[in-house]
């Protein structure tokens, strides 16, 4: 057991590091319970702190970081004693918009030379980083494959519809899976899933994207 878990690095989504320590006494520590000498640590520390742009903030403390700031301390944690399978959980749950693509394009860097598996909500997360990912709904994997041929498999059953009343708008969402509600000069413009073309005027089909594939994969559609 002590073998696979010098392999692993895990992320968890709450992450608990110690407020009182700095940046750097935190990492030195968690490396050291890592089993990582004090030598390799600090250059392993050294690059990781420069990669994660946390080099010039390793003399603050813990407490005094921000959320997006601890998830990067979390995530260096998770890589100093080099494993060959990172596990990260829900990476970007509630962080702003500049957090979230920083942490996603660490995951990709640090993905070079490990496999990096994690879990998320966030669909755009997935287009950003992922070349495979599976899809699981109660504990049962409804795909398993590649992005693209997920999003490939939901083509021609998403539709874009626009309509002219709230009427019309309310019709179309009692019948099919709408995704979205748009106002436009033109009327209000509703994005559906739906296998066939949806019986009303103004309808065509549009470009399937990848949350589009993943709500109809958990609605047992095409993906199945």
């Amino acid at each position: 057991m002590k073998k696979f878990r010098k392999k692993i690095g895990y992320l968890p989504q709450e992450i608990e590091l110690y407020p009182n320590l700095t940046v750097r006494e935190c990492l030195e520590y968690l490396g050291a319970l890592s089993g990582v000498n004090k030598k390799e640590c600090r250059q392993r520390l050294e690059y990781y702190l420069e990669k994660t742009s946390l080099a010039a903030h390793q003399k603050k403390k813990i407490r005094q970081l921000s959320g997006g700031m601890k998830r990067r301390v979390g995530l260096v944690q998770a890589l100093l004693h080099e494993p060959k399978v990172l596990i990260v959980d829900e990476p970007t749950t509630g962080l702003d918009p500049e957090e979230r693509i920083r942490i996603r394009n660490l995951l990709v860097d640090f993905s070079e030379n490990r496999t990096v598996l994690f879990s998320t909500h966030v669909v755009e997360d997935l287009a950003a980083t992922c070349r495979r990912l599976a899809v699981m709904k109660k504990g049962e994997i409804l795909y398993n494959g590649s992005v693209q041929e997920l999003i490939k498999r939901a083509q021609g059953h998403v539709w874009r519809c626009l309509v002219s009343e709230e009427e019309q708008a309310g019709k179309l969402e009692r019948q099919y899976h709408v995704t979205t509600r748009q106002y436009t000069e033109d009327g209000l413009q509703l994005r559906i899933l739906s296998e066939r073309r949806p019986e009303a005027e103004n309808c065509v089909p549009v470009t399937a994207t990848l949350e589009d594939a993943y709500i109809l994969c958990t609605m047992g559609k095409p993906a199945e």
